[in-house]
């Protein structure tokens, strides 16, 4: 496995996207950076960290996914590869927060955004991109974030997280390849935050209604039970939790 590590760079998604066009990279060839400059997250959205204090990495994936209803099956690996190390490093009170942030205690700690591109030979090529706050501790503008050091009240070795995630994501990968997944969904849908609990979403109306949140499908899509007992699916920012 290739690793690259970069100071700073606009986003490390970016940055591997475009290694990969223009050589041909091993399987999880990883991008860490000490800083992003214009990092995003899902649809678009903004993941801005202080130099140093966190783990930001990109991942190339391929021969892993082979076929689009596969697709999401990579976001539950990864989201559970973090799980699995958090849990190691005594993070408290971890969940998923559909589709691609992990929490503790309530609070954002990472954000997963994974990018496939669909080659001409049929292959699918992820990079996988994940943000994830480790020893930072101002989020005084960011109410609803924190930190593993702020959760657990230590320093963590970033180094070391870098190389526990790469290893549980190629394991996990490996469910994949070998197409059994149903223990990773398993324990994704275990941990699924809220959960079984009857909560407030707004639509992409601007519309509030109660609901309950009842899993995932295999193609990515949202759960829900409404309160009229009717079961509705929506797709990524066709609905937003409010907590």
């Amino acid at each position: 496995m290739k690793l690259i590590k970069l100071s700073a760079i606009d986003s490390t998604n970016d940055f591997l996207k475009e290694l990969s066009k223009n050589e041909t990279l091993e399987n999880f060839t990883t991008v860490v950076a000490e800083q992003q400059l214009k990092g995003k997250g899902q649809m678009g959205s903004s993941w801005v960290t202080e130099k140093g204090k966190n783990l930001i990495m990109s991942t190339l994936i391929k021969d892993v996914v082979t076929n689009v209803d596969q697709v999401f099956h990579l976001n539950v690996a990864v989201s559970i590869a973090i799980i699995q190390v958090l849990e190691t490093l005594n993070i408290p009170s971890l969940s998923i927060k559909w589709p691609n942030d992990i929490m503790s205690d309530g609070k954002k700690i990472a954000g997963i955004l994974i990018e496939n591109r669909f080659k001409s030979n049929t292959t699918i090529e992820s990079v996988v991109g994940i943000g994830l706050n480790v020893n930072q501790k101002d989020y005084s503008s960011l109410p609803k974030a924190s930190s593993m050091s702020i959760v657990a009240n230590i320093e963590f070795d970033i180094d070391l997280i870098l190389e526990e995630f790469i290893a549980k994501i190629q394991a996990n990968c490996n469910y994949i390849s070998k197409n059994a997944t149903e223990k990773l969904w398993t324990i994704y849908l275990e941990n699924l935050f809220k959960k079984g609990l009857l909560m407030s979403f707004e639509d992409q109306h601007k519309s509030v209604f109660n609901g309950t949140i009842l899993g995932v499908t295999h193609e990515g899509k949202l759960e829900v039970a409404h309160q009229d007992k009717t079961i509705h699916y929506y797709g990524i920012k066709e609905i937003t939790l409010l907590y």
